[in-house]
């Protein structure tokens, strides 16, 4: 049962997406930021008690799909196959992406999670356009009294509701019952999250909250295959599933995290989460032959340094040069601002700081119809403030700006043929200062005829590339497609067809 403020909501996301058609840029513009502050709104629902995910349908039901599903690249594997269930089920590759990203947050916390954000980018044959959503863990106006370690405003659940109300199909609450699920009754840690836990256990672990979750027997770093239970987290998961994202922001969830971040030295408030909210952007974009490449745009900068790359991949420079374009762009970006099609062209640029930037971790999901998501999440570090806000399960983000905090170089790119209305590639990139030349590396080179699977692992260490490649296109000979994960992760790609 949904409340009339619930049913007016979707019946304003329902016109707003309808009407995003090409149109004229200042009007087009309007009807974005109208949809981006769509999430500000809380969102009530009667919940159930099987976990929200009883409307999903299973096999040999109406519903189920057979034959071509897409893809899925995850770096942590439960993400990936969240993703493709939901693909199994029908869904859109935008409500595949919010499945495995509401799951990144339980099972590689590290890195995604509800205290943190990202920016994703749309490509909806519908409209046939590139969108991005950006929605980055917030930057603080000032710090309050007693907020030793300050906690960056949380963004990721009303990202990935943005992300849903563009272009998803399956009800939201549906997509929220996995991660929900995992995290009350527990799941195995992954390679990559053991990892992470491991090159950070001292510091994490001085948090009792933390070290309650993420400690094994002894006091000792939970290893690979070990279970781990958040059920905290899945209780605040079933809150957003129940009265909406919403909550997290302005209602009884906001004003329990407002209390509870003051106590793990974060200082959050009610107003900063309240007026905090994504927003639908253009991308930067460039044209390869009769393709057109798009990038995540600033604040999401990742995406810039990308363009920057690829631009000069394409010009016929090394990867190495290359690289180097790409953080000087990123560079030139954080110190002066602008426009960002000024910055790329711009000769003048800075040299890249030699400060070690955060992590951050990507996916890409492509559906049947061609539909795909790119998206590049973070905690601007690694387990963000590494303190638990006590009673949610919440990782609180590290707040940029404040001390050594940097932004994390969000990296994310998709091309696709406006001319024959069609996919052809999405990547996304992770590995700090690396993050935008496993993006741009990758589709230069199957832009430029390489398999897939040669071009997945290209670019330097420590970058880490999700990478999916139709090459002739989707809609078009979806057996030529594939995804692929980065060998030297420990991530998934999944997908193609379920027979």
């Amino acid at each position: 049962m949904t409340t009339s403020l619930e049913a007016r909501e979707r019946d304003m996301v329902a016109s707003l997406a309808r009407s995003a058609g090409p149109a004229h840029p200042e009007r087009r513009g309007r009807r974005l930021l109208a949809l981006a502050l769509l999430p500000a709104l809380a969102l009530g629902a009667c919940g159930t008690t099987d976990g929200g995910g009883g409307g999903t349908p299973q096999v040999g039901q109406e519903g189920f799909v057979r034959g071509f599903l897409g893809g899925v690249a995850a770096e942590e594997p439960r993400a990936a196959l969240a993703a493709r269930n939901v693909l199994s089920a029908g869904g859109t590759a935008a409500d595949a992406a919010v499945a495995a990203g509401l799951m990144l947050s339980v099972t590689l916390p590290s890195r995604a999670g509800l205290g943190g954000g990202g920016a994703c980018l749309l490509y909806a044959p519908n409209r046939n356009e590139v969108e991005a959503i950006v929605f980055p863990p917030g930057p603080r106006a000032a710090v309050p009294p007693g907020a030793d370690r300050p906690a960056a405003v949380p963004m990721l659940a009303r990202g990935l509701f943005a992300l849903h109300a563009r272009a998803g199909r399956r009800p939201f609450e549906e997509l929220i019952a996995p991660a929900e699920q995992a995290a009350r009754f527990g799941t195995e840690v992954s390679r990559a999250l053991a990892a992470d836990i491991a090159a950070v256990s001292t510091p994490l672990f001085a948090d009792p909250a933390a070290a309650a979750v993420f400690a094994g027997p002894g006091g000792q770093p939970l290893q690979a295959g070990a279970r781990i239970t958040q059920p905290d987290l899945g209780t605040t998961l079933a809150t957003l599933r129940t009265a909406g994202v919403g909550d997290l922001h302005q209602g009884g969830l906001a004003r329990r995290l407002e209390e509870s971040s003051a106590a793990a030295g974060g200082g959050l408030t009610v107003p900063e989460m309240r007026e905090a909210v994504p927003r639908v952007l253009p991308p930067v974009q460039g044209r390869a032959g009769n393709d057109l490449v798009s990038f995540l745009p600033p604040p999401a900068d990742g995406g810039l340094a990308a363009a920057g790359a690829f631009a000069a991949l394409q010009g016929g420079a090394a990867a190495d040069v290359a690289a180097s374009r790409g953080a000087s762009v990123a560079a030139a970006w954080r110190q002066r601002g602008g426009d960002p099609a000024l910055v790329l062209a711009a000769a003048d640029l800075p040299a890249a700081g030699g400060a070690v930037l955060p992590a951050s971790t990507g996916l890409v999901v492509l559906d049947r119809d061609g539909m795909a998501v790119t998206c590049a999440f973070t905690m601007n570090n690694l387990f963000g403030t590494g303190r638990v806000a006590p009673g949610t399960g919440i990782l609180l983000g590290a707040a940029p700006g404040i001390g050594q905090v940097q932004p994390a170089l969000l990296s994310a790119g998709l091309v696709h043929s406006p001319n024959l209305r069609a996919f052809r590639a999405a990547a996304a990139g992770s590995g700090q200062q690396a993050a935008p030349m496993a993006v741009a590396l990758p589709l230069a080179r199957v832009l430029g005829g390489a398999d897939a699977a040669s071009a997945v692992g290209a670019a330097a260490e420590p970058a880490r590339t999700q990478l999916l490649s139709c090459p002739r296109y989707l809609p078009g000979d979806a057996s030529t497609c594939q995804a692929v994960t980065d060998p030297r992760g420990a991530g998934l790609a999944a997908g193609a067809t379920d027979r």
